[in-house]
């Protein structure tokens, strides 16, 4: 088969796939027996791609010309191909837990919420697959709308106004920054094309390279960047899964990896080195980076805890672009991996927790790793690796992240990096450490709300049920499995870091096991 059918299938595979839920919506069976075909077909798709790619061919497939300067096209390269092995390699663990989430929870238009997670995947491998600024941008905000109904999945007040909050900002900074960026790069190169080493040298002056990449940095607004974040909290009214679909397989990660790919495809990495003119852009993630953190801390709810995480997470993303190094344009991308795998288990975790036991703030989890071990081992193996431990994937991620800024001579921002790990040491090891080092509160059972009921009868376990446990013990793996798949996750990125410093890169490279 070739490159182009793949592609072709790797995209159709998720639009059949919501036709034939929607079809089947009265048979809840076969019903989801079509979102986990729909995501395996596609997951092999994608696996051929990506070692096409990796390889080193750049398949190019053209669907339509939209304007003389501009179509609908897709083509395969390092960063998209990596993007679409992480939305297409989670969209398998995510759907069984959704299954075994939405029916544990009993959770009403199920047939809608696997119709448009279906369609989310689709706009996500769109933006991965994007030839040029006009494609990601039709996509980008085709992912905006194929969300929105499962961030007000609940139907209620709550979730109306997380709703308006989610569609105001994506829509408002999109049209109004990221259209304009586009539009603007256009006329001044003549081309919507992303191109190695970017578009953008000679064509434009140091003060208007500086504006436009002000208006793609927040016109991306689903990187989260402050002060564009409130819809990331906002959208943790919806339902678990689809928490995780935003914060690990889709939408965030399409933010920064459209910041990613403008920073290596758009301006380039020697234009951007050589101007300076993305310094303010590394210290507005850096600013993020840490008040998120901070914010993290005091946070009693466990998904908000673990939302305030992903803006700060994101932030590292966009940090590792701003610097425009090897080593930091490839840390980066490689943080999209890592912190979608860790991401993912964590939210995975929270759910599996309010299925069981109903709980939702992290001041009521003491001793429930008794009750739930495999769910709270999967916590902190995924909590390790959102620090940065090895072995663990995360561990590599920030290693090249600050070798990136020690190859832009940006010290203070080494200090961010650690200060931000220490911080995350900070919110995310109490709930691991109420979970399995504190008793259950006297009355209470780790898991149970009955009063009077005596915790010390309570020996057996309560997990959540098994599409719920399996998913999220798989996810923790992966984050182990990632930190040994490093050096061929460096390999097939190194190319992103055309005319960037090579020095320390070279370094880090031999560095891997």
């Amino acid at each position: 088969m070739s490159a182009e059918v793949l592609i072709l299938v790797a995209l159709g595979s998720p639009c059949l796939g919501a036709l034939g839920v929607a079809l089947t919506g009265r048979h809840p069976n076969l019903r989801e027996s079509m979102t986990l075909l729909a995501a395996l077909s596609t997951f092999v798709c994608v696996s051929l791609l990506i070692g096409q790619v990796a390889g080193g061919a750049r398949p190019r497939l053209e669907l339509v010309q939209l304007f003389p300067s501009a179509s609908l096209a897709f083509e395969l390269e390092p960063l998209g191909m990596l993007y679409a092995g992480v939305a297409a390699g989670l969209w398998i663990p995510t759907s069984l837990y959704a299954i075994g989430y939405m029916r544990g929870h009993h959770e009403i238009n199920q047939t809608r919420f696997f119709v448009c997670f279906a369609l989310s995947i689709f706009g996500a491998l769109g933006i991965a697959f994007s030839a040029n600024l006009v494609t990601l941008f039709l996509f980008y905000e085709f992912l905006t709308l194929a969300t929105y109904p499962l961030v007000t999945h609940a139907g209620t007040e709550k979730a109306r106004n997380a709703g308006r909050i989610y569609l105001g900002i994506l829509i408002s900074t999109s049209v109004g920054f990221l259209l304009l960026a586009i539009l603007a790069t256009g006329y001044f190169t003549g081309t919507f094309e992303f191109r190695p080493g970017g578009i953008l040298d000679g064509k434009v002056s140091t003060g208007l390279g500086t504006l436009l990449l002000g208006l793609y940095a927040f016109g991306i607004g689903k990187a989260a960047l402050m002060p564009f974040h409130r819809w990331l909290p906002a959208a943790m009214v919806a339902p678990t899964p689809v928490s995780a679909l935003l914060h690990a397989v889709a939408v965030v990660k399409a933010g920064v990896f459209s910041v990613l790919k403008v920073v290596v495809y758009v301006f380039g990495a020697e234009y951007l080195a050589s101007t300076g003119i993305s310094v303010w852009l590394m210290y507005v993630a850096a600013a993020t980076i840490l008040i998120a953190s901070i914010v993290a801390l005091r946070k009693d709810n466990l998904k908000a805890r673990l939302a305030y995480s992903t803006v700060s997470q994101l932030a590292y993303i966009v940090l590792g672009a701003a610097l425009a190094t090897s080593a930091g344009i490839v840390g980066a991308a490689m943080h999209i991996a890592m912190h979608a795998v860790g991401k993912i288990t964590l939210f995975f975790c929270a759910g599996a927790i309010m299925v069981a036991s109903h709980k939702t703030e992290v001041s009521e989890l003491n001793g429930i790793g008794r009750r739930m071990p495999w769910t709270m081992g999967a916590f902190l193996v995924a909590s390790l690796s959102i620090i940065g431990l090895p072995p663990l994937g995360g561990a590599w991620s920030k290693w090249f992240l600050a070798l990136g800024a020690a190859e832009g001579h940006q010290y203070v921002l080494i200090a961010v990096l650690m200060i931000s790990s220490l911080l995350s040491i900070g919110y995310l090891m109490p709930v691991v450490a109420r979970a399995f080092f504190v008793a259950p509160v006297e009355g209470t059972s780790a898991g149970e709300s009955d009063h009077g009921h005596d915790p010390a009868r309570d020996t057996g376990l309560k997990e959540a049920p098994a599409l719920c446990v399996v998913p999220l013990c798989v996810t923790a793996a992966g984050c182990i499995a990632l930190f040994f798949l490093a050096p061929k996750l460096h390999s097939m990125l190194l190319p992103l870091a055309t005319g960037a410093v090579p020095r320390v890169a070279d370094f880090a490279a031999r560095q891997l096991p």
